[in-house]
């Protein structure tokens, strides 16, 4: 198979970082807490980044970024946290509506320790960001360029980034259930790919997992309104709506990374490719990445996107096999 890399049409985004144009909230549930929260989107300065910032609690302790070096749990998500022992957790779907509409700059106000999980997807967020209004800003967005393969694995799960033009998502899943089994997906985050192809993909769970969950504090807040949910004997999903995509399973994966990998602090020119990973797998990437010497280079997306022109994909693709 020709490598899609190779083949892709990229288009050349915005130079400029780009914040909300105005705020605004959402109500919603936490998925594991249970949690009813309050959340308001606002508009933010250049180079400020994504900061969450817990409204529910008094002073500078309250303040939060959103940055690999501040997650402190990956445990059926994304948690960041701080010295003070704040925490706000269950991040990755809104930092990946944030990242596919290029929201550099925000605040993020929220009334409680979890983002709410609205209907499992990040596909609320972007309706709202888009509600809201884009709004470019006097300066210069950053990317971080990938200049050598990183890998970190755990058996026989991986997760890796390498050279590629423009940041693009491989992921492959397996669970021995009828209703998912193998599935795989390659997205180029462009043209619109992450509104069209990716956002609307839920989080998953097993039947037979929910009592457990509970019992360990988890998925208090987790219904068939916010979650693909398979039956005990793995063959169907039990949503009476059915499936929002055919491999909607692996399409969350890809959406889960597209969130944590945007705790790098800004988009990633290069290519994601995770084997069964998961947040924690995505987290020690990103270290790993960012401990490696000459494994990246921070330059001005204009710079980036006029590399992109030009470049040849320096490895072949497990796709291409």
């Amino acid at each position: 198979m020709v490598n899609p890399l190779r083949e892709a049409h990229f288009q050349v985004k915005s130079v400029f970082q780009k914040t909300l144009r105005s705020e605004i909230s959402c109500n919603g549930t936490g998925l594991h807490t249970g949690a009813h929260v309050t959340m308001t989107m606002c508009p933010a300065k250049p180079d400020t980044g994504i900061v969450f910032r817990r409204t529910d609690i008094s002073g500078e302790g309250a303040e939060l970024n959103a940055r690999w070096n501040n997650v402190v749990d990956t445990t059926m998500g994304t948690t960041i946290g701080n010295d003070n022992n704040i925490r706000i957790s269950t991040i990755e779907h809104l930092m990946a509506a944030l990242h596919g509409c290029e929201i550099d700059n925000a605040i993020i106000n929220i009334s409680g320790p979890e983002v709410p999980v609205m209907d499992g997807s990040a596909a609320p967020f972007v309706f709202l960001i888009e509600c809201a209004g884009i709004q470019e800003q006097e300066a210069q967005r950053k990317v971080i360029e990938i200049l050598k393969p990183i890998v970190v694995q755990d058996g026989d799960r991986s997760a890796s980034l390498s050279p590629a033009p423009i940041f693009s998502v491989e992921c492959e899943i397996y669970f021995d259930k009828r209703a998912i089994s193998r599935q795989s997906c390659h997205f180029h985050l462009s043209n619109g790919t992450f509104k069209s192809d990716i956002c609307r993909a839920r989080t998953f769970g097993f039947e037979e997992d929910v009592a457990k969950l509970r019992a360990a504090g988890l998925a208090r807040g987790g219904s068939l309104k916010n979650a693909v949910v398979v039956s005990c004997d793995g063959d169907k999903v039990l949503n009476e709506e059915g499936l929002r995509y055919e491999d909607e399973f692996v399409r969350h994966k890809a959406l889960d990374c597209i969130g944590d990998l945007y705790l790098a602090g800004a988009s990633i020119r290069g290519l994601y490719r995770g084997i069964y990973s998961g947040h924690t797998l995505n987290n020690k990437l990103l270290h790993k990445l960012f401990e490696e010497k000459g494994a990246f280079r921070r330059v001005s997306a204009e710079e980036a996107a006029h590399a992109s022109k030009t470049w040849e994909s320096p490895h072949v693709s497990a796709m291409e096999a």
